[in-house]
């Protein structure tokens, strides 16, 4: 059942970069988190009160609301940076270094939660995810924004950031209910979110965002509840390398879409970089 989980939120989260790219076109990027993050929560609750866990939350160990807490910063600060980088960039290059999170999760899950089963597996396909988000970086001669790369660094801050959430995740949902685990830390992500707005100064442009853009704005945030929902059920139930690999293969999603919205085509290169992450990420699901 994890398996068909950890599938369902790699659709859902490569349905989130595409709306995400659609409601940030005018709208600046903190404050299309900050709301989507609004619409995260909502999603999330609904989800706790419809399976009935919401009794439990007194039951938590300090333990767990700790690590939950540094999971929703985590994840707080990878959005921020994520859909800055969507804001400067083409979604097919972002997001493959978004999904390079893969090889420092795997990595990171394999030494501190013993996830050695199959290693050579494991290790052999982090490093074909590595070589083929390598690949799939490159500069787009045409445009002068891209050429400078301004998105990158913000790309790999929410690769970091993203790692962190999946790691700190698995620590804090370990006996909590997961729809539960995910309202509690969508909280955290939202006092983050609203918090960079007004201490930036952004709050005014709230009353000016586009009435068509808030809508995707809105549907990327319903993406990304079911997207949670389904990952954090997955890496509470399965094995975390493989869980996240899985995830990851949303790039399939984003790159699809963003070819036929956005006319985004990919060169031989990156088509190779691109094949590269999805025979290494299904090796990871299918032998480890």
């Amino acid at each position: 059942m994890w398996l068909i989980m950890a599938a369902l939120s790699a659709f859902f989260a490569g349905l989130t970069a595409i709306l995400a790219k659609c409601g940030i076109k005018k709208t600046d990027s903190d404050v299309a988190t900050a709301l989507r993050t609004v619409v995260v929560l909502l999603f999330a609750w609904i989800m706790v009160f419809i399976v009935g866990s919401a009794g439990t939350i007194t039951e938590i160990s300090a333990k767990s609301i700790f690590f939950l807490i540094l999971s929703g910063l985590a994840t707080g600060a990878s959005w921020i940076c994520y859909f800055k980088a969507l804001s400067v960039g083409d979604v097919n290059k972002v997001v493959p270094v978004d999904k390079s999170s893969t090889v420092l999760t795997v990595l990171l899950a394999i030494i501190l939660f013993s996830e050695t089963e199959h290693l050579a597996v494991k290790l052999i396909g982090t490093a074909l995810l590595a070589a083929g988000v390598f690949l799939m970086i490159e500069k787009k001669k045409t445009e002068a924004k891209d050429t400078k790369r301004t998105w990158l660094p913000y790309a790999i801050g929410s690769a970091v950031f993203a790692a962190l959430t999946s790691i700190l995740g698995k620590i804090g949902i370990t006996d909590v209910e997961s729809n539960l685990g995910t309202a509690i830390r969508t909280g955290v992500v939202l006092v983050m979110a609203w918090l960079i707005v007004f201490v930036k100064g952004k709050g005014a442009e709230l009353k000016n965002t586009d009435s068509k853009e808030l809508v995707f704005i809105a549907l990327s945030g319903i993406a990304t509840g079911a997207s949670w929902l389904c990952y954090y059920y997955s890496i509470q139930n399965g094995v975390v390398s493989v869980v996240v690999p899985i995830d990851k293969l949303s790039i399939i999603v984003s790159v699809a879409f963003s070819y036929f919205v956005f006319k985004e085509k990919l060169s031989r290169k990156a088509l190779a970089g691109l094949i590269l992450i999805v025979v290494g990420t299904l090796a990871m699901a299918i032998w480890a």
